[in-house]
C-alpha cells in the first residue's frame, strides 16, 4: 500500500522541481492543484466543525447561539496564537527539506514539537483562568454570560490538543504530504457530530418499525458543543503525533538522532513567529472590538452576525486551503534556491485563490438564506443574516489576495509587512468605520465596513506579490548564509 508520502504525482512534481528539473506551465499548474485541494479540504472540515456547532447549539435558542458567538472572537485569537507558534517551525522545515537538509529537518519539527506543546500548556492554563470573567468583559448580557463562559472553559483545556493537531499537521504539511492530514481532518468532522449528538442533546427514544430504540444523551447543551469538539480535537492530534513520529518517511524519528535545541533554528522561529502572533494578538483584539460594537445591537444582531461569519468562513478556507500549500511549496522552491520559480509559483497561487474565491462568493449570495437556515430557525435572525452575508459576498476575491499572498510570503519567513498590512487595515480602515456605521445601519452597516476593508486589504498585498522585495530579502540571506 502506498504511503502518503511515497513519491506520487502529487509530490514527485514539487521534488522533481526543488531538485532543478524542468516542468512545464501544466505541470505546475497540476502540482498547485493536487497539493492545494486537500489543504482546501482540510480547512473546510475544520470551518463544517464550527458550523457543526453553531447549527447544533442554534436549535437550542437564540440566547445559547449568541453564547457561543459571544466568545467566538476570544477563542479564534488562541487559534491564531497556537496557528503563529507552529508556523516558526513548519516554514523552516519546509525550507531544509526542498535544500535537501533532511536532518536538520527533523530537528527543527522536533524542537517545534516540544516547545509549541509548553506554549500550549501555559495558554490554555491562562485561558482557564480568565474563562468566568471573560463573556462580562465582552459586553455579554447576564442570560448568555454563564454559557459562555463554560464554552470558553472547556476549549481552554483542551488547547494543548488544539496546538499538538496544529503543529503536527504544519509539519506534515512542510514535507509536501498535504492527503493525510486533510484526510484525518475529515474524519475529527465526523468525530465532532457524533459527539456533539451525544452530548448537546438529552437521550430520546425513536420509535422504529422493529421497536424503539433509545438514543443516548448527556444534555449538556452549549458545553457539550465545547466537550464535543475538543474531543474530536485530541483524537486526531494523537494520530497524527503518530504518524509523523514513526511513519512519515521524510519526519519521523531516527533511532540515532537527539533533538537539539540550535540557537539559530530558534531565532529564525522568532522571527518568523513574533509578527504574526503579534497580529494575531492585534487582529483578535480588533475582532473582540468588533464583538464589542455589534453586543449593544441585540441578542437577535449578536447571533446573526455569529452565524454570518460561521457561514462566510466556509467561503474563505478554500482561500486558506490554497495559502498553506502555498506557503510548503514556496518554502521548499525557495529553499532550494529557484528564486523566479518561487515568485512565479507564488503568483499562480494568488490567481488560483481569486478564481475560487470569486466562485464561493457567488454561491454564497445565491445560497445565503439556505446557509444561514440551517443554523437557525428564527426569521429575524435569518433575514438579518443573509442581509450581511450578501454585503461581504462581493469582498471574497479581493480577500483571498489577502489570505494566499499571505502564505506566499510566509513560505520565504516574510512575516512583518505583511502582518502590519493586516493589522493597519483592520484598526484603521474596518473598526472606525463599523463604529460610524453600527448606529445609523446596524448590521448591515458593520458588515460594509469589513467589506470595505477586506478590498483595501487585497489591494495592499497584491501590490506587494507584485514586486519582489519579498523575495529578495529571502534570497539575499540565503547568499549570506551559504558556504563559502
Amino acid at each position: 500500500m502506498m504511503s502518503p508520502d511515497s513519491p506520487s504525482a502529487r509530490v514527485s512534481l514539487l521534488t522533481r522541481l526543488t531538485r532543478g528539473e524542468p516542468l512545464s506551465f501544466g505541470q505546475q499548474l497540476k502540482m498547485l492543484v493536487f497539493l492545494s485541494v486537500p489543504a482546501v479540504l482540510a480547512q473546510i472540515s475544520s470551518t463544517v466543525m464550527q458550523y457543526i456547532d453553531a447549527a447544533m447549539v442554534g436549535h437550542l435558542g437564540a440566547g445559547e447561539a449568541a453564547s457561543i458567538g459571544l466568545v467566538a472572537s476570544s477563542t479564534w485569537l488562541f487559534y491564531g496564537l497556537s496557528m503563529a507558534a507552529g508556523a516558526g517551525f513548519s516554514v523552516q522545515t519546509a525550507q531544509k527539506i526542498g535544500a535537501g537538509a533532511l536532518r536538520e529537518a527533523r530537528n527543527i519539527a522536533g524542537q517545534g514539537l516540544r516547545l509549541t506543546f509548553v506554549f500550549s500548556i501555559i495558554m490554555g492554563a491562562l485561558g482557564a483562568l480568565i474563562s468566568p470573567f471573560l463573556p462580562e468583559l465582552l459586553g455579554g448580557s447576564p442570560e448568555i454570560n454563564v454559557n459562555a463562559a463554560w464554552y470558553f472553559l472547556i476549549f481552554a483545556l483542551f488547547f494543548p490538543a488544539v496546538q499538538l493537531n496544529g503543529t503536527v499537521t504544519g509539519m506534515i504539511q512542510s514535507a509536501g504530504n498535504m492527503a493525510f492530514p486533510s484526510f484525518l481532518h475529515v474524519v475529527m468532522c465526523v468525530l465532532d457530530v457524533v459527539f456533539n449528538a451525544v452530548l448537546i442533546f438529552p437521550g430520546c427514544d425513536l420509535e422504529l418499525p422493529f421497536g424503539v430504540l433509545h438514543l443516548p444523551g448527556a444534555g449538556l447543551g452549549v458545553a457539550g458543543a465545547a466537550l464535543g469538539t475538543g474531543l474530536a480535537e485530541l483524537i486526531i492530534a494523537g494520530i497524527l503525533l503518530f504518524y509523523l513520529l514513526r511513519r512519515s518517511p521524510v519526519l519521523k524519528k531516527h533511532p540515532d538522532e537527539q533533538t537539539r535545541f540550535v540557537s539559530r533554528d530558534l531565532r529564525s522561529a522568532v522571527r518568523i513567529a513574533v509578527p504574526v502572533a503579534l497580529e494575531q494578538m492585534l487582529m483578535s483584539g480588533a475582532y473582540i472590538t468588533f464583538t464589542v460594537i455589534v453586543a449593544p445591537l441585540g441578542t437577535v444582531a449578536l447571533a446573526a452576525n455569529a452565524f454570518a461569519i460561521t457561514a462566510e468562513s466556509l467561503c474563505y478556507m478554500p482561500g486558506f486551503g490554497i495559502a498553506v500549500a502555498s506557503t510548503a511549496i514556496i518554502g521548499q522552491v525557495a529553499g532550494a534556491g529557484l528564486f523566479d520559480t518561487a515568485k512565479r509559483l507564488g503568483r499562480m497561487c494568488v490567481s488560483m485563490g481569486m478564481l475560487v474565491m470569486a466562485v464561493m462568493g457567488t454561491l454564497l449570495y445565491v445560497l445565503a438564506p439556505e446557509i444561514i437556515g440551517v443554523m437557525s430557525q428564527d426569521p429575524a435572525i435569518r433575514s438579518l443574516g443573509t442581509t450581511v452575508l450578501r454585503i461581504e459576498a462581493f469582498a471574497e476575491p479581493m480577500f483571498a489576495v489577502a489570505i494566499v499572498a499571505n502564505g506566499v510570503f510566509r513560505g520565504v519567513g516574510d512575516t512583518l509587512i505583511p502582518s502590519i498590512f493586516n493589522f493597519a487595515s483592520i484598526w484603521l480602515i474596518r473598526l472606525p468605520l463599523a463604529a460610524l456605521l453600527a448606529g445609523s445601519f446596524g448590521l448591515p452597516g458593520v458588515w460594509f465596513a469589513m467589506t470595505a476593508e477586506l478590498c483595501v486589504r487585497g489591494v495592499l498585498f497584491l501590490r506587494r506579490l507584485l514586486g519582489d522585495s519579498w523575495i529578495r530579502r529571502f534570497r539575499e540571506k540565503a547568499a549570506k548564509n551559504a558556504p563559502s
